[in-house]
């Protein structure tokens, strides 16, 4: 099991990576994105009220898809790995 979680772990930190480097982008480069408009509103206040969460609920579904892919590989793998006999008995 300690591949798994060192799996997990792995994904995990690229996500946050993700997440973070999202976050202060739009914070450190706002007013350079201010000079811009879009829908009226400034370019810098329409990343960090819309487009930021919507690449947060990015991350969370592309780490509930990768998680649920990886784990039906590893149920996979374990269920060819059972012995005859006891794939039998189930």
């Amino acid at each position: 099991m300690s591949a798994y979680w060192q799996r997990n772990r792995v994904i995990t930190v690229l996500l946050l990576g993700l997440w973070a480097t999202a976050t202060l982008v739009v914070a450190i480069f706002a007013p350079v994105f201010n000079r811009h408009s879009f829908l009226g509103f400034p370019l810098g206040f329409y990343f960090a009220a819309q487009g930021v969460l919507v690449l947060y609920l990015v991350i969370v579904g592309l780490y509930a898809w990768y998680m649920n892919r990886f784990d039906r590989r590893l149920r996979q793998q374990q269920h060819g790995q059972q012995q005859p006999d006891e794939a039998a008995s189930k």
